[in-house]
C-alpha cells in the first residue's frame, strides 16, 4: 500500500475507529482520489492534513469509503429468484429473522420488505438492517429518496416480478419519495461493523450483497466466518453478483440455490 494512503488510513482509524486497511486497494484508492478532487486539495498527503484539521472533512471521507452504490431491486433477477425459490420455503417458519448486512442507504432493505409483504411474510418478520456509518444508517431509516429515482426503481421492481403498483409503496412530497410506514415498522436499524464486530443473532436469511467486493481476501474470509456463524441451519445467504461462497472456507457447508444470482442454503 502507498505510504501516503497508509498514513491517511491511520488518521481515519485514529479519528473514527474505522479500519480500512484490509479493503481492496484499487477500489479504496479510487475513492480516496475522488475525495481529493471533491475537497479541492492537491494530493493524498494534503487530504490527510485536511482531515486532521477538520472533523467534517474526516466524516465526509469516512462516509465516502463505506457507502456502496445501491438502488431498489438492484439486480432484478436476484429478487425474482428469491421470490420464486426461497420465499415459499420461508413460510414454514412461524417467525423470521432476516439480516441485511451493509445496508447502505436502505434501498435493498425496503426491496426485501416489499417482497416479504407481497408474499404474505412481512407481518411475521423482523429485518435487521446494519451499516458501518451512523449518518448513512440515519438516511436508510428515514426511508426518504429522490422522487426522480422512482422511475428506475419501478422498472427494477417490475423486472423482479412485482405485480402491484410500485407507487403504492411510497408517498410523494415535492421532489422526495417517502417509503410508507407499514414497510418500516418491522425493521431494526443498527450500527454494525463487519470488519470488527461479532455475530449478534441467528438468522433465517442474510443478504450481504456487493459488500465483500471492497475487501481483500483475508477480510473476505473473516466476513464469511461471521455470516456462516450468524446463519441458522437451512438458512439462506444472498451475495452480490461478483461474490460467491466458492473458494471460501465454508463452501462445502452450503448448497447452491441459484448460482448465477448467488443464492445459497446452509446445510452443515
Amino acid at each position: 500500500m502507498d505510504a501516503a494512503v497508509a498514513a491517511l488510513l491511520d488518521t481515519v482509524l485514529a479519528g473514527t475507529g474505522l479500519d480500512f486497511s484490509e479493503y481492496a486497494p484499487a477500489s479504496l484508492h479510487r475513492r480516496i482520489l475522488r475525495r481529493v478532487a471533491a475537497e479541492g486539495v492537491e494530493s493524498v498527503v494534503a487530504l490527510n492534513e485536511l482531515i486532521r484539521a477538520e472533523p467534517a472533512a474526516l466524516a465526509r471521507l469516512a462516509e465516502a469509503l463505506t457507502v456502496p452504490v445501491t438502488s431498489m431491486f438492484r439486480d432484478p433477477a436476484f429478487f425474482r429468484e428469491f421470490r420464486a425459490r426461497i420465499a415459499p420455503l420461508l413460510r414454514t417458519h412461524p417467525f423470521l429473522r432476516l439480516w441485511v448486512a451493509g445496508c447502505s442507504t436502505g434501498q435493498e432493505v425496503y426491496s426485501l420488505a416489499i417482497v416479504l409483504h407481497e408474499e404474505g411474510l412481512y407481518e411475521r418478520s423482523r429485518i435487521y438492517a446494519t451499516e458501518l456509518q451512523p449518518t448513512t444508517l440515519e438516511q436508510a431509516a428515514s426511508g426518504i429518496y429522490p422522487l426522480a429515482a422512482m422511475q428506475e426503481y419501478t422498472r427494477n421492481y417490475q423486472e423482479a416480478g412485482g405485480a402491484a403498483d410500485f407507487s403504492d409503496y411510497y408517498t410523494a412530497d415535492a421532489s422526495l419519495a417517502i417509503v410508507r410506514p407499514h414497510l418500516r415498522k418491522n425493521i431494526v436499524f443498527a450500527v454494525h461493523n463487519l470488519v470488527s464486530d461479532r455475530s449478534f443473532n441467528e438468522f433465517h436469511l442474510i443478504f450481504c450483497r456487493n459488500v465483500m467486493i471492497y475487501f481483500n481476501r483475508p477480510l473476505q474470509q473473516r466476513v464469511h466466518d461471521l455470516l456462516y456463524e450468524s446463519l441458522a441451519l437451512w438458512g439462506y445467504l444472498g451475495l452480490g453478483r461478483s461474490e460467491s461462497v466458492r473458494f471460501s472456507q465454508h463452501e462445502h457447508r452450503y448448497e447452491t440455490v441459484a448460482e448465477r444470482e448467488r443464492l445459497y442454503r446452509k446445510i452443515l
